[in-house]
């Protein structure tokens, strides 16, 4: 699979991942059937997670290290949304890294 559709799915991914987190999270702070059905949504979510980030079919020391890069984006974009926090700059500089290096395995072929 060429780079963008690779990334599309991983980006994909990386949200349904961190979704599932973020419901599984509501699921902790709510009571009664409404804690069950958070839970049952992280689930679903976190399943359909483990079958797109396998998609791309890169090998796997590459497909994930460039998903954890993904991953902490979509990590901070729904922490922000979702529960109101904003990213710190400690979170931002330790991200910016992060990042950098999945730029580093996406985009450097090696000789």
């Amino acid at each position: 699979m060429s780079i963008l559709p690779a990334l599309l799915m991983l980006t994909l991914a990386a949200f349904l991942e961190s979704g599932g987190d973020a419901l599984v999270r509501k699921g902790l702070g709510a009571g009664g059937v409404p804690r069950g059905l958070w839970f049952v949504a992280g689930a679903v979510t976190l399943f359909v997670y483990g079958v797109v980030v396998n998609l791309p079919g890169w090998d796997f020391g590459r497909l994930l290290g460039v998903y954890v890069a993904l991953f902490f984006v979509a990590a901070q974009i729904i922490a922000y949304f979702a529960f109101g926090q904003a990213p710190t700059p400690p979170i931002m500089a330790g991200g910016g890294l992060i990042v950098a290096g999945g730029l580093v395995m996406t985009f450097w072929r090696a000789g």
